[in-house]
């Protein structure tokens, strides 16, 4: 066996690797931005909810502003990572797909209830 099939033999399992990892990275990161999708379709709609007190809706308010930056900056990543394109596929395919089921509702709490640290 010549050392040229030799060398080509042991670059292929590296270079299936790595295209694997790869792979598994990219769908780190989908999992990771449906997620905090999810979370930011989810507080949206409670926020919206009329049966809100002022505390809560205010608490939600902050809340989605950090997941809407969280969010971005996910995308961000994901384009440093894969490429413009890829990320920009990535997000419309999360945005299109991630749903969130009627009827669930927060569980909420009296300002008066909320002790700091929780």
């Amino acid at each position: 066996m010549s050392t040229a099939v030799a060398d080509t033999a042991a670059l292929i399992p590296a270079a299936l690797y790595a295209r694997l990892r790869r792979e598994a990275s990219l769908a780190a990161f989908r999992q990771e931005l449906s997620g905090i999708r999810f979370s930011i379709i989810l507080l949206a709609r409670w926020e919206s909810s009329p049966d809100l007190d002022s505390c809560n809706r205010a608490e939600l308010r902050e809340e989605l502003v950090h997941l809407r930056a969280l969010y971005l900056e996910t995308v961000d990543d994901l384009a440093m990572a894969f490429g413009v394109q890829r990320a920009l596929e990535t997000r419309e395919a999360v945005e299109r797909t991630v749903e969130v089921p009627l009827g669930m509702m927060p569980p909420l709490l009296d300002c008066e209830d909320r002790r700091p640290g929780y």
